[in-house]
């Protein structure tokens, strides 16, 4: 009788063990880092690229070097349809750049604090430089999220929330022979 109880005993705490273990293998992968990116790619007269908005929710950002004008649109997950428009111009946070801007835009994560109203701010900074007069902008998009899940169009702005520049001297194209 006392191995019966012994054999018993000894297949709980396997099983105890062996429970133990599994919980813990899902936990470490439920906990791992997540790795995420975003795509940037330009052309002469235009660049395009990615950013979060919200959990997996992703923006397209467009800038125009000729207008200036920076867009972005956001897919609606829940009926496949472009309902985000946003807009703005960043000619004018540029001094001095006048003609021919040469840009750049990437984006990258921001943990800011996203604020309580309806409209928070995105998940990621849209970076534009100016390669010639070496200025560099960062824009966050607001973004509703209850608009979002109703699927209905959401048109905003972008907000400026930093900007400086990284060169000391302003470097002009110089014409060729």
């Amino acid at each position: 009788m006392l191995q019966r109880y012994a054999s018993g005993t000894v297949v709980l705490l396997l099983g105890a063990v062996a429970g133990g273990l599994l919980t813990a293998a899902w936990e470490r992968d439920a906990w791992a880092p997540q790795a995420r990116a975003s795509a940037t790619h330009g052309a002469d007269n235009f660049a395009i690229a990615t950013g979060l908005v919200d959990e997996g929710i992703e923006a397209l950002y467009f800038l125009d070097f000729l207008t200036g004008d920076l867009r972005a649109t956001i897919v609606n997950r829940r009926n496949g349809a472009f309902t985000g428009l946003f807009k703005h111009n960043v000619l004018a946070d540029f001094e001095g750049v006048l003609d021919n801007p040469k840009f750049l835009m990437v984006t990258g994560l921001a943990d800011l604090p996203r604020g309580a109203g309806p409209s928070q701010l995105g998940s990621s900074l849209i970076y534009i430089a100016e390669a010639s007069s070496g200025q560099v902008n960062a824009y966050v998009l607001p973004f509703n999220r209850t608009i979002h899940a109703a699927g209905k169009p959401q048109i905003g702005g972008f907000l400026r929330i930093a900007g400086g520049s990284f060169r000391d001297a302003y470097v002009r194209d110089q014409a060729g022979p």
